[in-house]
């Protein structure tokens, strides 16, 4: 099984592939999806679904878990983080992935078993969890691997509560 993660952003959207194979799990791609820094915020928009897309085509997922956005101060941000997070999730729905959503201290809970953990806390546990050489950059990716890895034991969870 392979969950596709999404840590959805205009400027940088990172993007972490996990494989599932019994109880062990394994790292197959991260990255960073940079879009021009002036080009049009459509163009911006476009760049993130080829991307994705392309993702998706050589990898193809099972599953792909991006993460809601948070509250924040300034709504107009608020409001362009979901314009990223919906081209990945029409890239997605396109492909017949299902897609799941999970707030960021939820991720955070999940990977460091603190709601307010850092970003280097949550690399840091990545890193350990999937047993890598390195860290994952950018921090997006290493993120957007954290979602993967939450979808990952929120599934884990249903199918032992189902069983119990």
């Amino acid at each position: 099984m392979r969950i596709l993660g999404i840590d959805p952003g205009i400027s940088t959207t990172g993007y972490g592939i996990i494989e599932v194979s019994g109880k062990n799990l394994k790292c197959l791609a991260y990255g960073g999806i940079h879009a021009p820094a002036k080009a049009a915020f459509t163009q911006k928009l476009d760049s993130i679904y080829q991307k994705i897309s392309e993702v998706i085509q050589q990898f193809q997922p099972d599953f792909c878990a991006v993460e809601d956005i948070f509250y924040h101060q300034n709504k107009k941000t608020a409001i362009v983080m979901g314009h990223a997070r919906g081209v990945v999730m029409l890239a997605a729905t396109r492909k017949n992935i299902p897609v799941f959503e999970y707030s960021p201290r939820e991720v955070k809970m999940s990977i460091v078993g603190y709601g307010a953990a850092s970003k280097t806390q949550v690399q840091a546990m990545v890193k350990n969890i999937l047993k890598m050489e390195e860290l994952a950059k950018p921090i997006d990716a290493s993120d957007a691997l954290a979602v993967s890895l939450c979808h990952y034991h929120r599934m884990k969870f249903h199918q032992l509560t189902k069983t119990l």
